[in-house]
């Protein structure tokens, strides 16, 4: 029976694992750290969001410039087959108001435990500690252990080492120079899922630092020029902006970064109240009132969302209230950096899809070398949270597994 060797414990390796277990592989995987999932895990503090029940040609759509490749994954398995994968281990699920799919009980650690387990009472073997260092001289793969290197042969091997975000867990992009070295076309990693720098002033970072601001609509525009408009909340950091609204779109604001330098956000701050409605409330006598006062009379502008408007305007606010009331609306915000990538909730870049064949596996391989699949964060694709990161993890994993499991049977030399 042929061997085959994962490297990386998270979602997409411990996918592949099962998957090439099923069809009657011997599997050994080997983790860097001293215990798996351990990404995943953290993941699920907040309530693990599993995957997302948007219908099949919205979910693709998520994946950007690559949906129509993870697309390809996810039709061998989707949001619908990942919860039943999860109710095979016993965890059941729910949709959440927002759409986004959930354990019933909120927590990643027993659905971890019980799959970790089945994949032992399988046959998996798992190997602990062992820091993946690249190839051999004669083609093995070289690990890092508490008790010194040690090589390890084998016809094929399923790469699933993550992106660059969460360094400390494991996902640190120490394989990007190691791939590069082989000639395989690797993308830089970059944050995506990440927060902003804008350079607020002393005071307002000194008093407003964690401040969520709720409810807004970001406004901005993509590479050719195109409006975005998105409803839901972020947060005021020491430095800038992040949360899950300034996530939604951080693929496009980074580009833009990258491209100009800057990247421009708009907020809604009354998003309950139209454009009309406020000229019509500011432009009522003020009687005497600060500008504050007045934003908080007339129009329930108070707390950060004041502080963000002083913040902008300085010391010139506008007289003029159809003006004021415009920036109200349509408060601009510039991006100047991204956050580094290690506060990055996941990443972009990694290996050119086109780098492999559909079945995940490393072109040009010399011939009578280990057969390379790769899989999960690693390659070349992100997607915004809500499920949607999981879920294509999980399925480029499954179909990395079954494809080194099928190239063992039918195409080793």
């Amino acid at each position: 029976m042929n061997p085959l060797i994962v490297i990386g414990g998270g979602p997409a390796g411990l996918m592949a694992a099962e998957a090439a277990r099923a069809s009657g592989l011997e599997v050994d995987l080997y983790e860097g750290k001293g215990s798996v999932g351990r990404k995943f895990l953290v993941a699920g503090k907040g309530g693990l969001n599993l995957t997302h029940s948007d219908p099949f040609a919205l979910f693709a759509s998520r994946y950007g410039e690559r949906s129509e490749a993870v697309a390809s994954w996810l039709r061998d398995f989707d949001a619908e087959a990942l919860r039943s994968w999860a109710r095979e281990l016993g965890v059941d699920t729910f949709v959440g108001t927002s759409g986004r799919v959930f354990p019933k009980d909120l927590k990643a650690a027993p659905l971890l435990r019980a799959w970790v387990r089945r994949l032992r009472d399988s046959g998996v073997r798992f190997h602990v500690n062992h820091r993946w260092e690249g190839w051999t001289d004669d083609g093995g793969m070289r690990f890092g252990t508490p008790s010194g290197e040690r090589s390890v042969h084998a016809p094929a091997v399923v790469l699933a080492l993550g992106g660059g975000s969460w360094p400390e867990l494991g996902s640190d992009g120490a394989w990007v120079p190691l791939l590069l070295a082989r000639g395989v076309d690797v993308v830089p990693l970059a944050p995506s899922n990440c927060g902003f720098d804008v350079g607020w002033s002393a005071h307002l970072a000194g008093r407003f630092a964690g401040s969520p601001i709720k409810p807004v609509i970001a406004h901005w525009q993509d590479l050719d020029g195109v409006e975005h408009a998105l409803q839901g909340e972020c947060v005021l950091t020491s430095t800038g902006l992040e949360g899950s609204l300034v996530y939604a779109c951080s693929a496009t604001l980074r580009s833009l970064i990258a491209r100009d330098g800057h990247a421009r956000l708009e907020l809604d701050l009354a998003p309950g109240r139209s454009l009309e409605r406020l000229q019509s409330e500011l432009g009522s006598p003020r009687n005497g009132r600060s500008l504050s006062e007045h934003l908080r009379r007339r129009c329930g502008i108070t707390g950060v969302k004041a502080a963000l408007l002083h913040e902008v305007l300085g010391r010139h606010a506008p007289d003029d209230p159809a003006r004021l009331a415009s920036l109200v609306k349509r408060l601009p915000l510039l991006l100047k950096a991204t956050r580094p990538l290690a506060e990055a909730i996941s990443s972009a870049g990694g290996i050119r899809l086109e780098a492999m064949n559909d079945q995940l596996q490393l072109r040009n391989t010399p011939a009578g070398e280990t057969a390379v699949f790769c899989a999960g964060e690693m390659l070349d694709w992100e997607a915004p949270t809500g499920g949607y990161l999981l879920t294509a993890c999980f399925a480029s994993g499954r179909r990395a597994g079954l494809a080194a499991a099928r190239w063992l049977e039918e195409c080793r030399p």
